[in-house]
């Protein structure tokens, strides 16, 4: 089978865990991009957290982002097809969030916001603060979530975190049960929160379609729960050897962890060379 588009997550896939493209990943990637084959990322992250990587590959095609809430074009800076919560449910999702005790970010139109400071979000300024301005992501504290939702144009999701998966699980099903949102882990102790239907998986095959590339002909690489619709579309799924036995299992084929080669070997042995 001849691959025409490899869709790549980010965090725990593409990137090690120093948050890095790896060398070898740059070149492989680079050589199947020379050979005709396209590469797109498919992301739980903002799309302003998701453009150092895009820049860095000097990619050409948009970036799925906020787990498929929309597809962004960063050389037109404007988003493409979308499904952002609407305005009743992000204040519905925020009084259980507070009813819960959950900690949470907001993802704007344009930033992410957050009221109060958690170790999920120490990382992120940290990272954030390390990257060159040109490329710097928009986060910002805010004073009032409830203000937010009132007055942002978009919302595409909210992130809650929390180390209690007890306390998470029924966040998760209270949101489920009287919302009727798209919940999905994107991580062991993070939930991303997004409009029914959201998934990596749907937004991708909606526009697989539009490019003319049947699903046969799509790579995908994941390693979360997130992904698993993702890497089931796709000809070849892909798991990082650091996923979970669940997602390696709806998988054609498990590569090495992303501290490792393992996207390299990947793309070399079913992209670059005949299997």
């Amino acid at each position: 089978m001849k691959y025409r588009l490899i869709a790549l997550d980010l965090d725990g896939t593409l990137l090690d865990s120093r948050l890095q493209i790896r060398s070898a990943t740059m070149d492989t990637l680079g050589r199947a991009r020379a050979q005709g084959v396209q590469v797109m990322i498919v992301t739980g992250r903002h799309h302003v957290a998701a453009y150092p990587y895009w820049y860095q590959l000097g990619l050409e095609l948009p970036a799925i982002c906020c787990n498929g809430a929309y597809l962004y074009d960063y050389r037109a800076r404007h988003a493409l097809a979308s499904d952002p919560l609407t305005q009743d449910e992000a204040r519905s999702l925020l009084q259980l969030v507070r009813q819960h005790n959950i900690y949470t970010m907001i993802y704007d139109k344009e930033f992410i916001a957050y009221e109060s400071n958690y170790y999920h979000l120490g990382r992120l300024l940290q990272w954030s603060a390390s990257l060159p301005e040109i490329v710097r992501p928009r986060i910002e504290q805010v004073e009032s979530f409830d203000r937010l939702v009132e007055e942002a144009e978009t919302i595409w999701k909210f992130t809650s975190a929390g180390d209690d998966r007890q306390a998470m699980n029924a966040f998760v099903l209270d949101i489920e049960q009287n919302l009727g949102l798209s919940c999905e882990w994107s991580g062991h102790d993070r939930l991303d929160i997004t409009h029914a239907g959201n998934s990596k998986a749907n937004r991708l095959a909606e526009y697989i379609a539009e490019l003319g590339i049947a699903r046969e002909e799509v790579l995908a690489i994941g390693d979360q729960e997130n992904d698993m619709e993702m890497l089931r579309l796709a000809g070849m799924g892909v798991a990082m050897g650091n996923s979970h036995e669940a997602v390696q299992a709806c998988a054609d084929w498990v590569t090495g962890t992303n501290d490792s080669d393992g996207i390299a070997d990947v793309v070399h042995r079913f992209v670059l060379t005949a299997g």
